[in-house]
């Protein structure tokens, strides 16, 4: 039987990237990797974007992107982090949302910590889609898209600002989809456009990120994006999302596969999972899907049988209060079986096992070992926390 560690062996390594800090936050390199989110707020109702912010700090977001569709929206975003700062000690990094005024990006170079930039929106349109461009016209294209960009690159410089470059499905431009249609190679080339003009320009503080509703999508234009940037020595940190997920399930689920499947992969620096509900209910699926992908624990890990005819107690019930008494243990992976049958086998890689061994009553494992046999079920979960604080496992939550 493949063990745990084994398991482990079989992930991907993480790619190697450079690191990009945003405020005191680091993305990429060996840095745990980042959650965030977005505001949904008015940004110019400072108020209510400031408490926004604070519940998703709250939850555990460690970067927060707020929209700045137009200069007055810039200025606003002094104002939020002064408030931040002044009303609750807090120096989360705020990243700017531009996608078609440039004179907004200017601003924001200013007041917010990081920069994102579409660029399908930005120095382009989806103006003539069906007219594909000949080689020279597109070269053409590629040259006023640099001389565009040449202003912004060098304020970056004297700013020393991060940017994102981010682009969504469905907001590619008429150019791009007249030559590669609406396709993954056409959402990586349409980022890859413009990570050429910067590393032509000497600017590397870039983060990127490719983002589609349909997971498939996102998995495959990431996979073609990374290819060719180590095709073209580019080391820069990826974003991962999948964007207009949804909510609740299907939400969740899209979430998931996309950028689980990329984690696993070794792609992917910081994430975010777009739900169509309150910003901050978005970070516990984020730190879910880093768990569940052994890229970053932060809680303890749980195993429970989906109970059957043999269970010997309300296993959901008891399961749901163990995790609320150990959850905060990270790290520790503990077992809650309802019977022998499932107890031992399938609870193999667990360093506890919570197990039914006959009607009320518990036995408790250390790995593969039984500790505490037969147990009266109202005493098993102290028990339980004392082997725990035994091995020095335990803190306080």
């Amino acid at each position: 039987m493949t063990n745990q560690n084994e398991q482990f062996k079989a992930l991907k390594p993480r790619r190697k990237t450079r690191v990009v800090m945003v405020g005191d936050v680091a993305i990429g390199g060996d840095n745990p990797i980042v959650v965030q989110t977005m505001t949904n707020t008015d940004t110019m109702d400072v108020d209510a974007t400031v408490a926004q912010i604070m519940k998703c700090v709250d939850a555990g977001s460690e970067i927060v992107r707020i929209t700045t569709p137009t200069v007055k929206h810039v200025k606003a975003l002094k104002e939020i982090k002064e408030k931040l700062a002044s009303e609750h000690d807090c120096y989360v990094p705020i990243v700017a949302d531009i996608h078609f005024d440039k004179n907004a990006a200017f601003a924001a170079l200013e007041e917010a910590d990081k920069i994102r930039l579409n660029p399908g929106n930005l120095l382009d349109s989806r103006a003539n889609d069906d007219k594909v461009l000949t080689d020279e016209e597109y070269a053409k294209e590629l040259d006023r898209i640099e001389e565009g960009l040449l202003p912004f690159i060098d304020k970056l410089k004297e700013t020393k600002k991060p940017i994102r470059i981010g682009t969504n499905w469905g907001s590619l431009s008429g150019r791009v989809l007249a030559r590669y249609g609406n396709t993954p190679e056409g959402l990586a080339e349409s980022v890859m456009e413009y990570l050429r003009v910067f590393k032509k320009h000497d600017y590397h503080n870039i983060v990127v990120a490719i983002k589609a509703s349909d997971p498939m999508i996102m998995i495959e234009a990431n996979r073609i994006l990374v290819d060719k940037m180590d095709k073209e020595e580019m080391d820069y940190p990826v974003h991962l999302g999948v964007t207009e997920a949804g909510s609740a399930e299907d939400g969740r689920a899209k979430s998931t596969i996309g950028i689980g499947t990329l984690l696993m992969e070794g792609i992917g620096d910081t994430l975010r999972v777009s739900l169509t509900e309150p910003p901050e209910e978005e970070i516990p699926v984020c730190f879910t899907i880093l768990q569940a992908t052994q890229r970053r624990i932060t809680k303890a890990e749980f195993i429970s049988c989906p109970s059957c005819g043999r269970t010997l107690f309300d296993i959901a019930t008891v399961t749901k209060t163990i995790k609320e008494k150990l959850g905060h243990l990270t790290g520790v992976r503990i077992a809650v079986m309802g019977c022998i049958v499932n107890g031992p086998g399938e609870m193999a890689d667990a360093d506890y096992g919570y197990v039914g061994g006959a009607p009320g009553k518990i036995s408790l494992y250390r790995n593969k070992e039984v500790v505490e046999y037969n147990l009266p079920q109202e005493e098993a979960l102290d028990k339980l926390i004392e082997l725990i604080k035994k091995d020095g496992k335990w803190v306080e939550g």
